[in-house]
């Protein structure tokens, strides 16, 4: 097993952008910044093909170093980049603070312009991976057939989000209520008592391992743009619009991409029953489960359970999306 604790994960520094990887900027068609990290693959003259990976809401690259660079060293071209407005990519919203978005469609437009670009100039098989919020835009881009990768890969997708057992028609009527209430912009949850800071018991629903959950906090101190806390309430609203785009009668059925998914039943952030049932309702879906060993960030948990999610994936990318050339392919 894969247990993030052989000599060459340990020398990898967390804290650092690795020398071999290279950050710019991708440009929207209306002129957006947004950040990207690239990595060329540790075998260019015979590579394993391209993972292009998106973070969580209110999320950062930066916390992602670690698993980026072991999928480099086994062969891939790795690219990983912000969502529009948050981390190094700007501010949509009123602050520096609260994550805002007018719709999650202006997502899904950079997610295929970016996709499109990035495949025509990267080797194939191209894999699609991401993270919760990013897990539930790369599945919306896959039933609106904004994207067509050879096998996608999601880790803890917020394909719907802990809260009220309520039909989604109410939880969304219930949101649509609080943007007449005032700003769609402001804060839809408590942060803290003083904005920026990181709530005390955060870790609890992050991760068990205390090295990683500082390493983030470590890069939010040596790259305060990183900083990210809320959602607004027009983030709420347009979630449970855009997941009501995903649960449509036989749009999961339509998919014909073999899809990874990995979700722990004691996620607090999203629900992993909506998980298991994407899995299911996908023709060539797959699902690994996770128990009280791993909280909502498996890839930042401690080394047997995200150890256990790479191999996992690594057997799931040799059947789905064998090397160009291989027997398989």
């Amino acid at each position: 097993m894969n247990q993030g604790g052989n000599a060459a994960e340990k020398a990898f520094d967390r804290r650092a952008i690795p020398t071999h990887a290279s950050e710019a900027h991708w440009h929207a068609s209306d002129g957006f910044a947004l950040r990207r990290i690239d990595w060329p693959g540790a075998s260019p003259d015979n590579p394993r093909g391209s993972i292009l990976f998106f973070p969580g809401r209110g999320d950062n690259y930066e916390k992602y170093l670690e698993t980026l660079d072991e999928w480099h060293r086994k062969g891939w071209r790795v690219t990983s980049g912000d969502w529009r407005g948050q981390a190094g990519s700007g501010r949509l919203g009123d602050d520096a603070v609260t994550g805002h978005i007018s719709d999650f469609s202006v997502w899904i437009d950079d997610l295929e312009a970016i996709w499109s670009e990035w495949v025509a100039s990267t080797p194939g098989p191209h894999i699609l991976a991401a993270h919760s919020m990013g897990g539930h835009l790369v599945t919306r881009a896959l039933v609106e057939k904004k994207v067509a990768p050879d096998a996608v890969v999601l880790v803890a997708p917020m394909l719907r989000m802990v809260g009220p057992r309520l039909p989604l028609h109410i939880l969304h009527g219930a949101a649509k209520a609080m943007l007449r209430l005032g700003n769609p912009k402001r804060p839809a949850w408590k942060w803290s008592e003083k904005p920026g800071e990181v709530p005390k018991h955060r870790i609890l629903l992050l991760t068990h391992d205390t090295e990683r959950y500082e390493d983030e906090l470590f890069w939010r101190d040596h790259r305060p743009e990183l900083v990210m806390g809320p959602g607004s309430w027009g983030w709420v609203e347009r979630a449970y619009a855009s997941i009501a785009v995903i649960e449509r009668t036989g749009a999961m059925e339509a998919v014909q991409t073999p899809i990874f998914i990995a979700s722990t039943s004691f996620d607090k952030l999203v629900n992993h029953k909506s998980c298991v049932k994407a899995a299911q309702r996908f023709p060539k879906g797959e699902f690994v489960k996770f128990g009280f060993e791993a909280r909502h960030e498996i890839l930042r948990e401690v080394d047997e359970v995200r150890g256990r999610l790479l191999d996992e994936v690594d057997a799931f990318l040799d059947r789905a999306a064998p090397r160009k050339g291989s027997d398989k392919a």
